[in-house]
């Protein structure tokens, strides 16, 4: 286990805790390198570590060490491999704008046939139809088609995002220019490798439990890409809400539409969550997503008509919270970190626009506002390099508001087994 040297007062602490070498497990004998559980592995010269890194085509590769160091380190940080590394992130970057390409040609070729069914449907019509008519009826399908808002979300998901985080890879590279010190990419790199190595049981606990009703969902429905009666069970659906069927509030962020949707939110919630944990502590984890989840519930409930299920508005939560805890201490993060909480805004917000017809957009701002809110009221800003300590209220607070998570989960599969 890595040891906390924030907590026992050993390294800098002028720097931040992924700054300091102490955060970092111990170097091995000789060279070596650890995979990103954890396991270490023996080089027997600094040209089979080299070899290695280049043949890393996977990136299994997290840390590395050299007879000359003490603890273990990001492998940009050690100048040797400084060249053949950035020639590597270049060439990877380069070989994933290749597959996001033809990603991008695939899904729109979908898009045009489609359109293509679409249009031919409206210009079979009737022969006593107008061409205007005809045009409209093609319009009027195209803007209402849930096929089309999918597979356009698809394209963005699957295609265009990936690309373009990939072309910005690739402008990061080069503008580190002959250096990947402290200008550029060395502090997200370590902070990353940091990040990843740490717990965060509590983020755990939400993850098993939004399985879990998944899974309920999934033996109910007897389905796999879609839910239905399961979500009418214990979703939000408004008209039972605003007659008084309050619980639908609390249940409705634990359940999920289809697995697709499923495993999304969980992709998020795993990242955020342990982001949330690590640096705000674990009681902020329960306290922001409840808080949040039910401030984009009732969002949802005044502004979108259509039943909505989902953890989304929790997780737009954390990444609200994240984006003004980690402003207000400016010092525990670095600035490309934050920069890159602020992409997955723009990008959520982008999806949100091409999805309206099934994405719950209230939700989702209802919870980035709530979150943000919780991080301006509880945090005040400092300079400090320390992250927030625990106080007891944390604990009980988190301990109820957990509480109230899991209570909710267990409802939403009573009220779905009926």
């Amino acid at each position: 286990m890595v040891k906390d040297a924030e907590q026992d007062g050993s390294g800098d602490l002028g720097q931040a805790i992924w700054e300091r070498d102490e955060a970092f497990p111990k170097a091995g004998e000789g060279f070596g390198w650890m995979d990103r559980k954890g396991k270490r592995y023996a080089a027997g010269s600094m040209g089979e570590l080299s070899r290695t890194i280049e043949e890393d085509r996977g990136c299994v590769i997290n840390l590395v060490w050299t007879p000359e160091s003490r603890y273990c380190r990001v492998p940009e940080e050690v100048e040797v491999f400084e060249k053949p590394i950035r020639e590597i992130r270049q060439r990877w970057a380069a070989d994933d704008v290749t597959g996001a390409r033809g990603r991008m040609r695939w899904l729109g070729m979908g898009l045009l046939v489609f359109m293509g069914y679409l249009a031919i449907s409206g210009f079979a019509r009737g022969g006593d139809v107008e061409l205007g008519e005809r045009v409209g009826f093609f319009l009027n399908a195209l803007s209402r088609s849930p096929v089309v808002g999918m597979v356009l979300v698809g394209f963005l998901i699957f295609a265009f995002i990936p690309w373009y985080q990939a072309e910005k890879r690739m402008r990061e590279i080069a503008k580190a220019g002959g250096t990947y010190g402290v200008d550029g990419m060395v502090p997200l790199l370590r902070f990353e490798a940091w990040l990843g190595m740490q717990r965060a049981p509590v983020t755990w606990v939400l993850f098993v439990l939004m399985v879990g009703v998944a899974v309920v969902q999934m033996l109910h429905d007897r389905s796999l890409m879609v839910f239905q009666e399961s979500v009418v069970d214990a979703g939000l659906v408004k008209n039972l809400y605003f007659a008084g069927e309050w619980w639908r509030l609390f249940t409705a962020p634990m359940m999920h539409g289809g697995v697709v949707h499923l495993v999304m939110n969980l992709l998020a919630l795993l990242y955020l969550g342990k982001r949330v944990e690590v640096f705000a502590r674990w009681p902020h984890v329960a306290m922001v997503f409840l808080f949040a989840a039910l401030a984009g519930g009732e969002a949802s409930a005044r502004f979108m008509g259509t039943t909505s299920v989902g953890a989304s508005g929790g997780l737009m939560g954390w990444l609200g919270f994240l984006l003004v805890f980690e402003t207000l201490h400016a010092r525990l993060v670095p600035r490309s970190a934050r920069r890159r909480l602020l992409s997955g805004v723009v990008m959520t917000g982008l999806i949100g626009l091409v999805g309206y017809r099934f994405i719950d957009n209230a939700a989702h701002l209802g919870g980035l506002v709530a979150g943000m809110a919780y991080a301006v009221i509880v945090f005040p800003k400092s300079s400090s390099v320390m992250r927030p300590r625990m106080t007891v209220s944390d604990r009980v607070l988190g301990v109820l508001s957990l509480g109230v998570i899991g209570v909710a989960a267990g409802g939403a599969v009573l009220k779905i087994l009926g």
